[in-house]
């Protein structure tokens, strides 16, 4: 089935490609969701007439992405958490508490444009890409702290007591005696 989209469709193309989907995913998913029409005569027809108004809407849409990248690029966060001496913090800074840092300095934000590999561990200055439209991407400054207060590690007495341990002879395994056929 050929469809004409309507608006950018990740993974199948941009607005105004002619693509063939599969007719499921055209009826029941593109259509529906007015991402795509069908390539007749006529909707190719009525689609170039309305081609200069969707891509000017596509053209504002991306200049307000790359404004609000802007805005975001100029922000520098940072938090304070719980830390040991490594500096490996206790829990983990998410996509969930990075975009409540950016929402208290009066950006929205929504968590699922924020790409992180995995969550923050360690102390530090970390780059955070923020994917605001397929196209522009913006990047904050994220500063993880200490909060001042000294911790001791549960798994450094685990070592330490683990290490005394190994010290003691190991035992030996006994056998059995095996039973006669």
């Amino acid at each position: 089935m050929k469809v004409i989209l309507k608006e950018d469709v990740d993974n199948l193309g941009p607005i105004g490609a002619i693509v063939d989907v599969a007719k499921g995913y055209g009826r029941n998913y593109l259509i529906p969701r007015s991402l795509a029409v069908e390539a007749t005569k006529n909707n190719m027809k009525q689609f170039e007439h309305e081609k200069s108004i969707i891509l000017a809407r596509a053209k504002k849409i991306k200049k307000s992405a790359e404004d609000r990248a802007e805005d975001l690029a100029k922000l520098t966060i940072s938090t304070e958490v719980k830390a040991g001496k490594e500096g490996k913090l206790f829990g983990s800074v998410t996509t969930k508490d990075i975009a409540e840092m950016i929402g208290k300095q009066g950006i929205e934000v929504d968590r699922r444009k924020i790409v992180l590999a995995e969550p923050i561990k360690r102390l530090g200055t970390y780059e955070v890409p923020i994917k605001i439209h397929h196209e522009v991407t913006a990047t904050v400054q994220l500063e993880v702290k200490s909060d001042g207060t000294e911790v001791v590690e549960p798994e450094e007495t685990k070592a330490e007591t683990a290490g005394t341990e190994k010290t003691a002879p190991e035992e030996t395994a006994v056998e059995e005696p095996k039973p006669e056929e």
